[in-house]
């Protein structure tokens, strides 16, 4: 019989560690929080350093357990040294989520070689890389859950981000294969594919050239956005950060290799 006690410890992470990439803001920032919030100890790794920082001591100011780890996902050796180090000060990590990424604007008919190299560097090499390093230490301990992170991009093409959904699609094949390699080692990869979220990353589209969000160019973007959603809304990094949570915890003990899409019901798949 579950009781409330069973059902408030499915979802407990007390005791264990997650790495949270991409942890500086937007969806990466929430996931870092959700997951202190539920008793992980957090190591909060981005490029850039400050926005970690600001993550981390937000979370520790909320009587949480974080630090902090500038990390260039696309760098393969210091994201193996970045876990290394984990085992080596806390003896385990259980929860990899691989959340960092960048976004180029193009047509998939004029797409620049280079701009292509430098967003798949970060937006499927670093998760590969990533899926490495715990996946190692994981295979090894028995046990531990990866959280990819890909984009409804993949479900509902749009253009002028083909760049951006191909290296998203390239993250959801790793996540079924290596899910399929490590499920037998008492480890989970799974991928969460979110919807239209605003972040700093979205935020380009109603960001004025000093910097300044334009609120009435942003509500005019949402706005039709969420009429679109059979929700009736866009979503939240929260909305993000709790499925990341879900896949984290016991509560998803016999989920792997799948692809979770929280995106309002603007995309359905099965």
């Amino acid at each position: 019989m579950e009781t409330s006690e069973s059902v408030r410890g499915a979802f407990d992470l007390t005791g264990r560690v997650a790495l949270v990439t991409g942890a500086g803001s937007g969806i990466g920032r929430t996931t870092a929080e959700v997951m202190a919030g539920a008793g992980a100890a957090v190591v909060c790794g981005d490029i850039n350093v400050d926005g970690a920082e600001e993550t981390a001591r937000g979370i520790v100011g909320g009587g949480g357990q974080a630090e902090t780890a500038r990390l260039d996902v696309s760098d393969r050796h210091a994201l193996f040294e970045l876990v290394d180090g984990i085992v080596g000060t806390h003896g385990h990590l259980d929860v990899m989520c691989n959340i960092a990424g960048i976004m180029i604007d193009s047509s998939i008919i004029d797409l620049d070689p280079d701009e292509f190299d430098r967003i798949l560097s970060v937006n499927l090499k670093g998760v590969l890389y990533g899926c490495q390093a715990a996946g190692k230490v994981m295979v090894e301990q028995r046990s531990g859950s990866i959280i990819n992170m890909a984009s409804a991009a993949v479900l509902a093409p749009s253009p002028g981000i083909g760049p951006y959904a191909i290296c998203k699609a390239g993250v959801a094949q790793l996540t079924q294969s290596m899910a399929i390699e490590v499920g037998r080692r008492g480890v989970r990869v799974n991928t969460i594919a979110p919807g239209f979220i605003p972040t700093n990353m979205t935020a380009r589209y109603y960001t004025d050239p000093d910097g300044s969000i334009n609120e009435g160019t942003k509500a005019a973007m949402l706005t039709p956005m969420a009429k679109m959603a059979p929700l009736r809304r866009v979503g939240l990094t929260s909305d993000i950060g709790y499925c990341v949570l879900y896949l984290a915890s016991d509560a998803s003990s016999f989920v792997t290799g799948q692809l979770l899409s929280p995106n309002g019901g603007v995309a359905m798949h099965y």
